[in-house]
Order: C-alpha cells, then structure tokens, then sequence
C-alpha cells in the first residue's frame, strides 16, 4: 500500500484488531517504515504539529493597528490638509518662509508611530506564545527500519511504531500494538485528572467516547506508569488535540471593556468633530453667499477638528498597557493582548482550579496510622526530609520500628523514581507513588538500596475495578547488620520466616482491609480483632473528611511466585500494615492572595475534578469558603437546569468532581449573572470556558498548546497569587487610563471654545494653527500624559470593589469632569485672550499685532503643566503628595515648559510653528493666567473634602 493510498484518519482505530490497523497503514509492528515510506508520508501527511491555523500574520497584525476610528479620522485631516498645501503650492499662495505639507507629515507620523508601538507588543506577545510552545516540543523513541532511534515529535508519520514508558508525553494519536501495566493521564484532553488503564487487546464499539477508548492513546497525553508499543494512526491536525484546535482558532473573541471604552470614545468625539465641521462650513458659506471662502473655511474647520482629536490618545495608552504588561512579566504573567492588562481591573469572580494554581501540585504525605498510633509527618514538597511527630513530640525510628516497615513497602510497592534534578527534588511518574518515595525517604528508606534486597519478580497491576496493586518480590539476603541468620534487613526481619518471596499491597484501605486476616504490630504480628478493623476504618474517615487522600497498605510472606492472574487468590490473608495519607498542600503565598481577594471584592471559586472533601478542606484552609459551605458536585450540577444553576452560582465558592464542560456553564452562568469572570484552564477541553471567560488564564507549566491559545493571559508559574497581582496592576492601569483621559479631553474642550470663540467675540481669524494645535496634544499633552501613566497605585487601590466592567468611560463623574475643566480652561484663555489682543492691537505696540495669538498658545499649553501636576490625586492636595513618588512628572512638566518656551524664543522653530517673540511682561502675564489653573483644581478638592464627597 502506498503513502497515497493511506486512510485519510476516517478509520475508526479503537474498533479495530491490531493486525487490521498495521495491514491499514501497510506497516510492521517489529520493523516500523522504511525510509522511502517516511519521507513520502511526511510529504503527504506534512509535520506532526499543531497548526496556527487562525494565527494573523505580521501584516495583519500591523494594519489591525489602523483600524481605531480616530486614526482613520486623523488620516482623513491629514489627507485634507496635504490637499489644501497641495493646492497653494501649485497656486504659488504659500507665505514666504511657510514649510509645505508640515501639517500632514505631522499628523501621518503620529499615526505611524501608534501603530508601530501597538504591532511592536503585539507581535512581542505572539513570539513570547510560540516560544513555550516549542518548549513542550518533546523527543519520541521509534522504530524505523528495524533499529530504534530517537527522533523530533514533529517528524512522526501515521504508520510509525512509537515505544512509550513512564514519563513520557505521547507525541501523536495511536492504536495500542501490546503494552505493559499501562496507565496514561488524559487530563489534557478528557479533564479527568486519574490516569487511565489501558489494553491493547481489547477491540471496542465504533461508538465508544473519548474517554473509553482503552485501546487508544492521544496527543498530548502523558504516560504515568507501564510501557507500550505503539502503531501511530494520526498526526498534526488530524489528531483528537489538532480537532479541538481547529475549532477553537475559529471562534471570535469579543472585545474588551477598556475597546468599546475607546471605540464609544472614539466615536463621541468623531461624530462630534465632523458636526462642527459642518456647522462651520455651512455658516461660512451662508455668510458668505457661496464658496468663495472654501479654503479658509476649511483651515478654520480643520483646526477645531484636530484640536477635537485627542492626537496623543492612542499612543499614550498603548504605551501605558505596554508598560503594564512588562511589568505583569516580571511577575510572572504574559499578557497576550494588550487590552486584557486593563481588563483584569474589571474582575469580580476568579473561578480557579485547585491542583497547581492554588496547591503546590506536590502530593505530600502529611499522616501516616500504624500499631495503633498516628503519626504526623513533616516537610514540604518532595525533598525527602522530615520528621514523625506523635502527639506534637518527635520520635525516633528505633522507638516505632512499625514506621520503617510500613515505608519499605511504599518504596517496594511503587513504580515511580525520586530524583534530584539541577538542586530540586523532582519524580518521575505519578505525584502520589512520589509521595510514597518521599515518605520512604524521610524514614531512612531508599528505592535503589531496596530494588536489591527486595527485587521485583511480579506484580498485580491496578486496576480501576480491584483499586489496589501488588508486587511480589524476592527477598535477599545482606552482607551486614544484627539479623537473623539469612542476613535479612531488619526493617523487614519480622515479616518472615522461611518464606522466600514478600508481597506488598497497596490501594483502597477499606478494600484492602477486607482481605487482612492478620496486623502487623510494633516486630510481631497478631491477629486482626473486629474492633481493630472498625478503628483503622474510622481514622481512614477521619483522614478523609480532612481532605487527605488515603491508602492502605499490607504484606504477605509467599513460598512461591503466584501465576499471573491470580490476585484474586493470592491477595487473601494479608498482614495489614497502615495508613498513609497525604494532600496536594496548599501554596503558601496563596491564603494572602485570596485574603487581598477579599478584601478588593473579588469572590475566589475553587472549581476542580478532586473528591469534595479534599476540594473542602483545601478551600477552607485558604479562605475561600468557611467551615459547612456549600460544596456542588458535577453529579448535582449535572442535574441542574441553566436558570437552576445561575440560582446557586453566587452561594456555591466550591464546587468538586467536575469535567471542563461543567466549568463553561458555570461561567455563563456568573456572567448572566452580572459577574466579569477570570477562569484558569490547563487542558484542550478547558478551552471553551477560558474563551467564554472575560479574561481566560491558561497555565505556562502544566498547560496545553491550544489551551494557551485560547487565553488572554499565561500564568508562567502557575500559581493564584500572580493572578492577584495582575488584577491589581489591572485596576492601576485603568485608574491611570481615566486620570490621562481627563487630562487630555479636558485641554481638548478647552481649545475648541477658546478657538471657535475668537471670531465670536469680534477679534478675527484663528488664533492657533492645526501645527500648533498638533503640537499641543502631543507634546504638551502627550508628555505630561506618558508620565501620568506610570502613576503609583493610590494606598486603597486594592481595598475597593471592582468598577463595572460595562461602565462607560464618561462614568463616575469623567464626563462632567471633562467638561467642567474645559469651561474653566477655556474662561482663563479667553480672558487672557481678550486682554492680549487689547495689549497688541494698543496704540504705540512695538511688537507683531499677531503676537496676541501666541500668547493664547503659550497660556494653554503652561496651564496644562499645572494641570498634570493637580491630577496626580483626585482627592489628596498637590502639597500631600511627595513629588518624587512620580519623578516622570516633574520631568514632563520640565521638559515640556522648556519646549514650548524654545518655540517663542528659537528663531528656527519660532519661524516653523508660526510664533511671535514675546517679552518678560507678556510671558509674565501668560504664566500668571496658567497658574489660575492649578489653582481651580486644587480648590475643588478643597471644596469636595469640605463637603464630605469624595471625587473618583
């Protein structure tokens, strides 16, 4: 069969016998492909990799820049006035010294410069996101042409044999050809967190689901024990995981708050520039009588919509989320899209998974119950060192020899290796057999040593339906130490006789109990009284109910190897030997974090796939629920109709047992709720939920390709706390946002009264050019704006409830704001143009009969620095404030006065932006009208603190 004829991944592979599937994809289970099959399967089928399909180019990325509605209308004016030079060039009208097309080359490069700044974090974001993907990019063992070689995920073909074993993440979809005790975890793709057992020689109805496929393994999936040979049937997009991509890269996200903010701002201030437009075109050519004025008809009209269009806008607060987003890398959060660094300010649930994001993903033996005693154990994560404390004192392995027996056989009976990897203690297979390993540890008990004095000759593998595993293993003697005569080691020297064979069992304790007939205590055995089972029965309960979970264990001397398949027999009449129970301990940053969640009003939810009394005990530990909440299950949620849930959505804070499908229904229902919902994910089918979700939170660690792809924000360490700190740094970005804002339109209104009053009040012309006026909203306001940007957080910024993610940016007062600040700014420059124009246009003026104008443009852009200097507080007076908590705006203030000053004193610049000279009185009286500004403001505050309000 060649390449071409190949089934096109339609084969249904679970329902097929092996031979069928290796006679499919014309391969060899011994020999694999040839390497004339590879190469032309490889041309076929392409690379095994997850296709950006839906990913946008750098090009796209660049032009979705110019899509903002008032950098279209700012290239409107700038084509306008490239027009209007064009045509006093050919007409040769031009003043003498008067620079052509300055205007339009103006305005371009302001819209040139926003869209760099916004392709720039952009494309920065989407690098940063394939890096970690090519660092999941794992290495694969195959065999090829009858030699076993290693080789890229990404050069799998179908018809590869593949070898798996512990540890490894499964590169490709593929039908089982024979294994060995293999367990595979799909939490990735089926969200359930227990590994699967799997069984090559099952053949399985056509309509098996996903997670039932015993037969089947999946990309991205990761082996937790056994080994297997594999027969690779898909690859790339064709897998289970590249289906669930391709949908997901086709769902639409939808916008931000803080993007309809700006497009309602945008449109507000658009529409409202081209009616003015209108309004004075129309006038103009009714009080003219025709069109004989077109051209300065379309000056004065081009200069109040351009002083309408807040020019620096756009890049200010592009820079603004850009810093914002450094600043959430440096701890430990990638922003992926710009607006969301704003957007996390809006949140009011955090609904979290628990393992890993609020635990340390480390399962940690905290209590182990033997001869009657319970044992508490000390130490963090899987370093295995600690103590045994009973009764709050620490005791000796020689006092409670039952300890080091119980930890022989969680050392003999485990499948998992403990290793120190670069400093940190790490395992390598699955975490609880690794907590075994560390308790082992702890007592003085080491894998290697045991695997010769207690080699494994067989084993009873787990199943799902027994919920237990046994190994046989052969004892061996020593060469040293005060045993018996066989030289056995003493930790183990009371459980034999002559037998030659010990077997260990490990799994439900209360299924594992039934089968002890006898109990291992302190260096003799006895045996098992009623009484004694109903005592180990209640301390497993009582483990339990404190969220531990619990494993028995027991032993039983053997003369001969049992034949396989005989755990039914052979595991009868056991010795029992303890309880080990153990927890995925909390993160200790984390109870902090959700304590600053509360305080902020923002409601934390556990939501995870662990038993409810392990969910409960983590979720009260932390504070996230109290003592006899409320726990809903899958099982209940399952039952519930969408209006019944959305009922119980705002009292339930923990919810247990749950698949990825539950989790999307709860976020729509907190959202029908009113709620703005940030949701943590890991897995493929978590990625509904993190897109539904208004900030989805995928994990840098432990999450999936396509989950990270359906998120805003990637959590680099996987932990809750770094969530908390985005939110806040969120909530500091939005503040800044409105206060720049304010700043910004309230100069803006400003310059349109204090423009469109000029020939009202009878003095004639336009007392600024579009050149100034393009200069005053991004020099004068662009500056002093960037520096306000980086503004601290303000002390309570975290003891507040979250703003409603739907408000709109004129809200809580930002509007009136604007608008009052505009007026008053307007009023002084009006006055003080008043009096300028009475000043220049006096008998026996030395000066340019036109200097009034200047000093119009020098008052509004010195007023503006008093203005940035008040706004830093909206409610604590400037003399409150330390000045050098924000030096950027001192430096802004600085430096921009000293420009504006070189434009009327600079006979270059005085000459390109059209100035006059002005002298000490004039400047004088300029500073002195600026100064009425600061004032203004700071006597509001003033005002509002008397009367007992407070301003937002």
């Amino acid at each position: 069969m060649s390449a071409n004829s190949l089934p096109e991944g339609a084969a249904v592979w679970h329902s097929l016998e092996v031979d069928k599937a290796l006679d499919l994809l014309d391969s060899n289970a011994d020999s694999g492909l040839t390497p004339q099959e590879i190469q032309q399967r490889l041309q076929k089928y392409g690379p095994n990799e997850l296709e950006e399909i839906a990913g946008r180019s750098a090009w796209e990325i660049l032009l979705d820049q110019f899509k903002n509605i008032m950098l279209l209308m700012l290239i409107g004016v700038a084509l306008i006035s490239g027009f209007l030079d064009l045509m006093a060039l050919r007409s040769g009208s031009l003043k003498p010294g008067e620079v052509p097309f300055k205007d339009t080359i103006a305005i371009l490069a302001i819209v040139i410069l926003n869209g760099i700044l916004g392709y720039v974090q952009e494309s920065r974001a989407e690098k940063a996101l394939a890096a970690l993907k090519k660092m999941t990019s794992p290495l694969v063992r195959v065999i090829r042409d009858a030699r076993l070689v290693e080789i890229a995920a990404k050069e799998l073909v179908p018809g590869d044999v593949m070898l798996l074993e512990a540890g490894m993440q499964i590169a490709a979809d593929g039908r089982l050809l024979e294994q060995s005790n293999l367990q595979v975890r799909e939490s990735a793709l089926t969200g359930e967190a227990e590994a699967v057992n799997k069984q090559a020689s099952l053949k399985l109805p056509e309509e098996t689901s996903l997670g039932d496929r015993l037969n089947v393994v999946f990309q991205g999936t990761e082996v937790v024990q056994g080994r297997a040979k594999v027969l690779v049937t898909n690859t790339g997009m064709t897998t289970e995981l590249g289906k669930i991509a391709a949908m997901l890269q086709a769902v639409e996200s939808e916008p931000t708050p803080l993007q309809q903010r700006m497009t309602q701002l945008g449109n507000v201030l658009v529409t409202g520039s081209l009616i003015l437009v209108a309004i004075v075109v129309a006038g103009g050519v009714i009080k003219d009588g025709g069109f004989k004025n077109i051209q300065e008809l379309l000056e004065v009209s081009l200069s109040m919509a351009v002083a309408v269009v807040p020019e620096g806008l756009p890049a200010v607060i592009t820079v603004t989320l850009a810093l914002g987003t450094q600043r959430m890398v440096r701890q430990n959060a990638l922003i992926r899209k710009l607006p969301a660094v704003e957007t996390l300010g809006s949140v009011t649930t955090i609904c979290s998974d628990k393992t890993g994001t609020l635990t340390q993903n480390k399962m940690v033996v905290q209590s182990i119950s033997t001869n009657n005693k319970t044992f508490r154990v000390s130490g963090e994560g899987y370093a295995p060192t600690g103590d045994f404390q009973l009764n709050g004192q620490k005791i000796s392995l020689e006092e409670s020899p039952e300890i080091s027996a119980l930890s022989v056989a969680c050392a003999v009976c485990n499948d998992s290796v403990l290793q120190k990897e670069q400093g940190e203690w790490a395992i390598l297979g699955d975490p609880t057999e690794g907590a075994l390993l560390t308790l082992a540890g702890k007592a003085g008990i080491e894998k290697d040593q045991w695997n010769s004095k207690l080699p494994r000759v067989a084993e009873f593998p787990f199943s799902s339906e027994r919920k237990r595993m046994s190994v046989i293993a052969k004892v061996e003697g020593i060469a040293t130490g005060e045993a018996s005569s066989r030289g056995i080691d003493p930790a183990i020297a009371d459980f034999l006789q002559s037998e030659p064979y010990l077997m260990f069992t490990k799994g439900s304790p209360e299924l594992t109990l039934a089968r002890c007939t006898q109990i291992h205590l302190g260096n003799d055995t006895a045996t098992v009284t009623e009484a004694q089972r109903q005592k180990i029965l209640a301390e497993n309960d009582l483990m339990a109910s404190k969220g531990l979970r619990v494993l028995g264990f027991a032993y039983k001397p053997l003369l001969e190897i049992p034949p396989e398949g005989s755990d039914e027999t052979s595991e009868q009449g056991l010795v029992w030997l303890g309880l080990v129970g153990m927890l995925d301990a909390p993160r200790p940053e984390v109870r902090a974090a959700v304590q600053e969640c509360r305080e902020a009003g923002i409601r934390p939810v556990m939501i995870t796939g662990d038993h409810q009394l392990t969910a409960r005990a983590i979720a009260t530990d932390l504070g996230i629920a109290q003592e006899g909440d409320r726990v809903l299950t899958g099982q209940e949620l399952q039952r519930m109709t969408d209006q019944e849930l959305e009922q119980n959505v705002d009292l339930v804070s923990i919810y247990a047992r749950v698949s990825p499908e539950h989790k999307l229904r709860i976020v729509q229902a907190l959202q029908r709720r009113g709620r703005f919902v940030a949701m943590t994910g890991d897995g493929v089918n978590d990625a509904p939920a993190l897109k539904q979700a208004d900030i989805g939170i995928a994990m840098g660690i432990t999450g999936t390709d396509v989950s990270k792809e359906a998120s805003d924000m990637v959590l680099l360490d996987d932990n809750f706390a770094t969530i908390v700190s985005a939110t806040k740094e969120g909530r500091v970005v939005y503040t800044n946002i409105r206060r720049f804002i304010k700043y910004i339109l309230g100069s803006n209104i400003g310059e349109v009264l204090t423009i469109a009053a000029a020939p009202l009040i009878g003095l004639g012309g336009v007392p600024l050019t579009p050149l100034q006026i393009l200069w005053m909203n991004l020099v004068t306001d662009g500056l002093p704006a960037l520096a306000l940007a980086v503004e601290p957080p303000e002390p309570d910024v975290m003891q507040r409830p979250p703003f409603s993610p739907r408000e709109s940016i004129f809200a809580r007062g930002l509007g009136s704001y604007m608008i009052r600040i505009g007026i008053i700014f307007a009023i002084i420059s009006i006055a003080l143009m008043w009096w300028a124009y009475q000043h220049t246009h006096a008998a026996g003026y030395q000066g340019n009969p036109e200097t009034w104008k200047t000093m119009v443009f020098t008052t509004l852009c010195i007023a503006q620095m008093g203005h940035a200097i008040a706004i830093r507080s909206n409610n604590r007076l400037t003399i409150e404030m330390n000045p050098f908590s924000n030096i950027f705006v001192l430096a802004a203030v600085v430096v921009t006065t000293i420009l504006q000053l070189m434009l009327v004193y600079v006979p270059p610049l005085r000459d390109f932006f059209g100035t006059h000279y002005l002298n000490m009185q004039e400047l004088g009286v300029c500073i002195g009208f600026s100064a009425l500004m600061f004032v203004w403001i700071e006597a509001e505050k003033i005002f509002l603190r008397i009367m007992g309000k407070k301003a937002v």
